[in-house]
């Protein structure tokens, strides 16, 4: 069977980027209700922080999703820089680089990270 088009800009962006131990992975993922962010660390293929917005739902009360996708970028940020990690790259799954997870990323510059 053939994939679908967001398996297979899902493939083409994890071909291009990859986790290392200097420099691990921002992953995100989103449904329609939440949105899921990881640091992986693909060398050793363990994920070093998961947040969505369950673990952060009494700072994003009353926000929209997009507002509350930039607190949460913010978040996983200062989590990151908790354990010393200041350098990322951003795989944005197969979803198109707008809306939520622009707001994850941009958050998380914010934050202080830097990819």
């Amino acid at each position: 069977m053939k994939d679908s088009s967001f398996e297979r800009r899902k493939k083409r962006v994890r071909f291009k980027v990859y986790g290392k131990t200097a420099r691990p992975r921002l992953s995100v993922s989103r449904s329609n209700k939440n949105i899921y962010v990881q640091i992986i660390d693909d060398d050793k293929r363990k994920t070093l922080i998961g947040l969505s917005l369950k673990g952060i739902k009494d700072q994003v009360k009353g926000k929209t999703k997009l507002v509350a996708a930039g607190i949460l970028g913010e978040e996983i940020a200062l989590r990151a820089k908790k354990i010393k990690i200041k350098k990322i790259v951003f795989d944005r799954g197969g979803y198109r680089y707008l809306g939520r997870v622009k707001a994850v990323a941009e958050g998380a510059r914010k934050g202080g990270l830097d990819f």
